[in-house]
């Protein structure tokens, strides 16, 4: 059985996903801006963008789907979370970017550390 506790998770991450997802998609240069991101690649904010609208889209569709498919989507969203993390880790580490960067490497943390509770409960 899929806890219910999960199910509200993929909604709030639908809601975060598209929060920044579609500005990143339309407008980047002046979601990035608002930050103060000092040099910003429409190209890949836009791919970035597209991700979170695929990822959270999914989270939405899902939400009602069958303990298999949360288990799959599971491991989907721990291997984005955990890869991302690690590469935007290694940025801001070697980077004079904005502090909002550990913010948002703080966000995708606590979503990883949320789905590996999850995965770990919904072991199959």
């Amino acid at each position: 059985m899929v806890p219910k506790g999960l199910r509200t998770w993929f909604v709030i991450h639908f809601i975060a996903d598209y929060l920044f997802g579609i500005p990143l998609l339309i407008a980047p240069n002046w979601l990035l801006g608002l930050f103060g991101w000092p040099s910003i690649d429409p190209f890949s904010a836009r791919l970035v963008g597209a991700a979170l609208i695929g990822i959270g889209g999914v989270s939405l569709l899902e939400r009602n789907a069958s303990l298999d498919a949360f288990r799959a989507m599971l491991n989907m969203k721990l291997l984005w979370a955990s890869a991302a993390t690690i590469g935007m880790t290694v940025t801001m580490l070697g980077s004079d970017y904005p502090l909002i960067g550990w913010g948002i490497v703080g966000i995708f943390v606590v979503f990883f550390l949320i789905w590996l509770y999850y995965r770990l409960k919904l072991r199959g």
